[in-house]
């Protein structure tokens, strides 16, 4: 049984959806429906490849295939149709290949709505008749030519399944079929012109992307939607209460994948997130009706599977910053905030145009990147790595002790490797050239250009150098600089030694330490410094080397859990007191209970950095405990905390109120909490289904209070 709205023990009250589509909403997220999806059962010809075909010509076959036989499903309640119902597109791939499909990116689906299939089409029949096509560009234009044909034949089946159903259906579910072939019959071949239609056509092209094993965001869907919603409630053609439930539908189909298994990072990590608010292009308010109907469906279906970043500035109104600490209050991590302005300035400083800047979005989590223009990697590495292999700590380094005279030159050591390790990821920045002829299709510059999405087509190709674990390398320096250089308790190889034995020998220092040194995110002049410090020199690092090779390189800072993945089991015990395989800081939030001076203090610290600097964006995760956030105080608190991380000017806000007890209690009982979410990084995720080192990294975050 699915309770809606139970993820900390605040259960929502608000009852706006009908009975029906409660009920479809749970048996999606009971896994119902994933569940059902299975692998291909068809496949590509191997006589096919007797003319040796490209990997576009391939993936083009694969995707005819697939609209002509993948499994079709409608169910009586749905008011929108399509669905990804083969299990390799979930496993990041393209069915009936073993080609990687296109992730970290947000398509273009405005162009559905603008152009419709027929339009697009058209656009790619020019590009195919023009002389200047070399053989790269003939063969991606006629694998694209073949992709929207593809969509053509699975929009076709769909119809032909409605008439079939309507031929044998009565009372309402006939009504209903009849009013999905009406609005189908149109969609996505054409432009739409209600709201239903471009709901429709927006589904159908990201469903049919996802079907193909391409997992994008959807990017800014209450800029892409008001119009068709402003017009048909002008008309009388639909009610606000009507547009709810259509929007509830769409939401629900994005449960699709939900299976209810455990899958190490968690059953949600699709990346097809939302963004809500902000501005345009022109500068004008984006926040409309359509942003106000999200919120109402989350905050009653609790539906987790589309993380919404909201865009806020100094100029939202308390409403729509009241109506997100309403629905943050519910738990999840489901809807985040971004300070619109402050990124807006790091993007046009980076050289971005305005317009463009002013129309960002993410990749997928909270990277920064122009939806439907871009081209987006990362390249993870983590400095705490780089300051135990400077100290010779690291299980690679050396086992000689390593003497530095002062403070200042262990510190240049550091920045030196740091240098290297970017040298090494500036001169590393080939992409592999995947075929990707679909994805292609929905990011400008593609069909301008004949060429794809990997091989330099969309208007910004972006490798991104992410750095982690800088909260716990600025606490470790602090730590090595007072005990080591100022106090002199003991010398850097004999700390070292301590470090290398896990602080064996040396548990009353480690305590002492860890009672003396105040840390990062506790608003701490010197721990910032530190922090400050080593994020100046990052970024001036990253900065050295914007765009190479026509590769724009803007600087991030992230862990997406590989604190406890990838980077936890190379790093050694801390100075700053912490053992070998705690887990550490996330992203360039504080230490796990080191930030001990509340929620604002963690702000002022993440804060005290100059995010101009920092193009691609980091985040703050903060856990409130739920007993802070009950009542109007409640809510009010949220509302401040937002205010003063605008005017503290950090970048992306994650909060999460979820009780370490509930967590605990989730970890033993699963079964009693299959619709808990939290927030797992730049994702949200059922807890049941995160791998226990995930669980445990959830659980470990400090709890705070108003």
């Amino acid at each position: 049984m699915v309770t809606f709205g139970v993820a900390n023990g605040l259960k929502s009250e608000c009852q706006r959806l009908s009975v029906s589509t409660r009920e479809l909403a749970t048996q999606y997220l009971a896994g119902v429906i994933g569940r059902a999806v299975k692998c291909a059962d068809f496949a590509i010809d191997p006589t096919f490849y007797l003319s040796l075909p490209t990997n576009n010509a391939i993936v083009a076959e694969a995707i005819r295939l697939i609209a002509a036989f993948a499994p079709l499903r409608i169910l009586p309640e749905e008011r929108l149709i399509g669905a990804a119902t083969l299990a390799e597109a979930m496993q990041h791939t393209i069915p009936l290949t073993s080609m990687y499909s296109v992730s970290h990116t947000t398509l273009g689906f405005d162009t559905i709505l603008h152009l419709g299939m027929r339009g697009l089409r058209q656009q790619v029949d020019v590009r195919l008749a023009s002389k200047d096509n070399d053989a790269e560009a003939r063969d991606l234009l006629q694998a694209m030519r073949g992709c929207l044909e593809s969509m053509a034949v699975w929009h076709g089946r769909y119809i032909d399944e409605l008439e079939n159903l309507i031929s044998m259906a009565t009372g309402g579910e006939l009504a209903n079929y009849q009013e999905l072939l009406a609005v189908c019959r149109r969609v996505p071949e054409e432009p739409p012109t209600t709201f239903h239609e471009a709901l429709q056509a927006l589904w159908f092209a990201f469903d049919f992307q996802r079907l193909c094993g391409n997992w994008s965001g959807i990017g800014r869907f209450d800029q892409l939607l008001s119009p068709y919603l402003d017009a048909d409630l002008k008309s009388g053609r639909l009610t606000l209460d009507e547009a709810r439930e259509l929007v509830a539908h769409f939401w629900i189909k994005g449960c699709e994948w939900i299976t209810g298994a455990e899958c190490g990072t968690g059953d949600a990590q699709f990346y097809q997130n939302i963004v809500l608010g902000g501005i345009d292009a022109a500068g004008h308010e984006v926040t409309n009706a359509v942003t106000y109907l999200v919120l109402d469906v989350v905050e009653e279906l609790h539906i987790s599977d589309f993380p919404i970043a909201v865009r806020i500035s100094e100029r939202t109104p308390d409403k729509l910053l009241r109506r997100i600490a309403e629905v943050q209050r519910q738990g999840g991590g489901i809807v985040a905030v971004y300070n619109e302005e402050r990124i807006i300035n790091a993007l046009v400083d980076f050289g971005y145009p305005l317009a463009e800047a002013r129309n960002f979005a993410n990749d997928g989590c909270w990277e920064i990147i122009i939806p439907g223009k871009t081209k987006f990697c990362y390249q993870p590495f983590d400095l705490l790595l780089l300051l135990q292999e400077t100290i010779g700590l690291s299980s690679s380094a050396s086992k000689m002790p390593i003497e530095f005279a002062d403070f200042e030159t262990l510190y240049q050591a550091f920045v030196q490797r740091m240098a290297l390790r970017l040298t090494d990821l500036v001169n590393s920045g080939e992409f592999t050239a995947h075929a990707a002829p679909l994805a292609s299709l929905l990011v400008d510059g593609c069909i301008e250009r004949g060429r794809g999405f990997h091989s330099g087509g969309p208007r910004y190709t972006v490798l991104s150098p992410h750095a982690g674990g800088l909260p716990d390398t600025a606490n470790s320096l602090l730590a090595i600089r007072k005990i080591v250089y100022e106090e002199k308790q003991l010398s850097l190889p004999e700390l070292v030694v301590l470090l290398r034995d896990n602080w064996r020998g040396g548990e009353e220092l480690c305590q002492r330490i860890c009672a003396r040194i105040t840390c990062y995110g506790n608003d701490d002049a010197e721990a910032d410094a530190m922090t400050r410090c080593i994020f100046d020199d990052f970024t001036r690092l990253v900065s050295c080397v914007p765009e190479r090779n026509g590769i724009l390189r803007p600087a991030g800072i992230s862990t997406f859990g590989r604190e406890v993945s990838d980077f936890m089991p190379m790093r050694q015990a801390t100075a700053s007191g912490h053992h070998k395989g705690d887990v550490l800081a996330s992203n360039l939030s504080p230490t796990p209970g080191s930030d001990l001076a509340g929620p604002t203090a963690v702000i002022r610290s993440h804060c005290a950095m100059d995010f101009n600097k920092l193009p691609c964006g980091t985040v703050i995760d903060l856990k409130i405990v739920p007993s802070s956030v009950q009542g109007e105080m409640g809510i009010s608190a949220l509302v401040s905390l937002m205010r003063s991380f605008l005017t503290c000017g950090g970048l992306f806000l994650q909060i999460d109120v979820v009780d370490s007890a509930l967590l605990r209690d989730a970890q033993d009982h699963p079964e009693r909490y299959p619709n808990l979410s939290v927030r797992v990084s730049g994702w949200s995720a059922r807890f049941a289904t995160l791998a226990k080192e995930w669980q445990e990294m959830i659980i470990t975050r400090s709890e705070q209070r108003f």
